[in-house]
């Protein structure tokens, strides 16, 4: 793709690297075959090309986003299949991300989404914060009904039917291997998922320690800023990831970190790019080495192996890939490897590829899409008649939990209970 940006234009760092990136782009239009939005909508400012000329457009002209370049980047759900489908590797992810940051800088939104945003970043990545306003949903849900904008209907659905209560991994510590020592790594506690779901930590934790690892919680960890991040709020993310940098590196200064463990693969993606997020920042350094060493839990485990994995019910699982496992970091076999060597049968839905519609924040801003892409996600996944759906993130747990009759459950909670672990409480009824 052809661009015309000005010597001036291009002394910004990011403008410079969106113009690598837009420079990549043929127009094969092959993203379109695997953009969820676009097979929805038919529209070609909702595909992934469409969505570049309209980036490159704004960011060339120099100017403040528009109602229409808004509306079709706010539909995008980063799910980043585009990118595994490119033949030319453009780099999307980024781009969009600049783009985000941009509207964000220069385009005034209506006061009530503007409340939406500023509520979701003020609360999500704070799980204090998250389970009162968790705990609020639940009491306001009889009355959705009466709310007219879909999107607060949509959080007030969100709310469990109990809600986490803080829990001992919630605080800094060590928790130490049985027997000896194979590695020291460091986990990644997550913010939403500490608040939605305790029970993925605690697996974590008795499968690392079970596989020889001391497991760090270390002080001063929090929120990835993932999701904040993909709202444009440059300033916010970046202070969260900071934080996570400078946690991570006191271990690593001290007695050292063999890898840091993620559970929530859209952490895991977040992660693993803040050497990019922070190229020109003086944390650079630091940053690169904290995201060389960031591991999904399911890389960690392929390393170390199922020990006597044997005491769970070899039942049927249909695994659902994430977006940000299986095209933010390219990770398709581990998980399926790993259930199979504990004995379960795994079967795969027709269109894997394809987003479940959760997508961060994504269910809570643009809820109609969402639902179509949940409902075929839940279809596709239940025709395979399996005994428990597994995934390795917790959005996509709550939005496919939201619609299907069949249980969800995390794949680390299936390991832990294949090598001696207790049954995943999803599937009490599971006999």
């Amino acid at each position: 793709m052809q661009t015309n940006f000005t010597p001036e234009q291009l002394r910004d760092p990011e403008v410079a690297r969106s113009n690598r990136i837009l420079r990549t782009c043929v127009h094969c239009g092959f993203c379109t075959a695997t953009c969820p939005t676009y097979q929805v909508l038919g529209d070609e400012l909702d595909s992934p090309r469409g969505r570049i000329y309209l980036i490159k457009d704004m960011l060339e002209a120099g100017r403040p986003a528009d109602a229409e370049t808004v509306k079709h980047i706010d539909r995008c759900l980063s799910c980043l299949a585009c990118m595994t489908t490119c033949p030319s590797g453009v780099d999307y992810m980024h781009l969009v991300d600049h783009a985000r940051a941009h509207i964000e800088r220069t385009w005034r939104r209506p006061p009530v989404e503007r409340a939406l945003r500023w509520a979701l970043a003020k609360i999500l990545p704070y799980p204090g914060r998250f389970r009162l306003a968790l705990l609020g949903a639940r009491l306001g849900r009889p009355f959705a009904g009466l709310l007219p904008d879909a999107r607060l209907r949509a959080m007030l659905a969100m709310a469990p039917a109990e809600i986490v209560p803080a829990g001992p991994l919630d605080r800094p510590q060590v928790v130490p291997a049985e027997g000896p020592r194979r590695k020291r790594v460091a986990l990644l506690t997550g913010c939403a998922q500490r608040a939605l779901n305790g029970d993925i930590n605690a697996a974590t934790v008795r499968l690392l320690t079970r596989h020889g690892c001391d497991v760090v919680i270390a002080e001063g960890m929090g929120c990835c800023g993932a999701l904040t991040h993909h709202m444009g709020k440059v300033a916010e993310s970046h202070a969260f990831a900071a934080r996570n940098i400078r946690a991570w590196m006191a271990e690593i200064g001290g007695e050292g970190l063999d890898a840091i463990v993620i559970n929530t693969s859209g952490c895991g993606t977040t992660v693993k790019d803040y050497g990019a997020m922070f190229a020109d920042d003086p944390l650079a350094a630091d940053a690169a080495t904290v995201a060389k060493l960031a591991r999904d839990i399911s890389e960690v485990m392929v390393e170390l192996g199922l020990d006597d994995a044997t005491h769970a019910r070899p039942l049927r699982i249909a695994y659902h890939a994430a977006c940000s496992l299986q095209h933010g970091q390219q990770i398709r076999s581990h998980p399926k490897t790993l259930l199979k060597a504990a004995g379960f049968e795994v079967v795969e839905p027709r269109d894997a590829h394809l987003c479940c519609g959760s997508a961060g924040t994504y269910n809570l801003l643009q809820p109609e899409l969402s639902g179509a892409l949940r409902a075929r996600k839940v279809a596709t996944l239940e025709e395979k008649r399996p005994e428990a759906i597994a995934a390795g993130n917790i959005g996509c747990m709550m939005q496919i939990a939201s619609a299907a009759g069949t249980p969800v459950v995390h794949t680390v909670e299936l390991l832990d209970w294949a090598t001696g672990g207790p049954k995943p409480p999803a599937l009490a009824a599971v006999h």
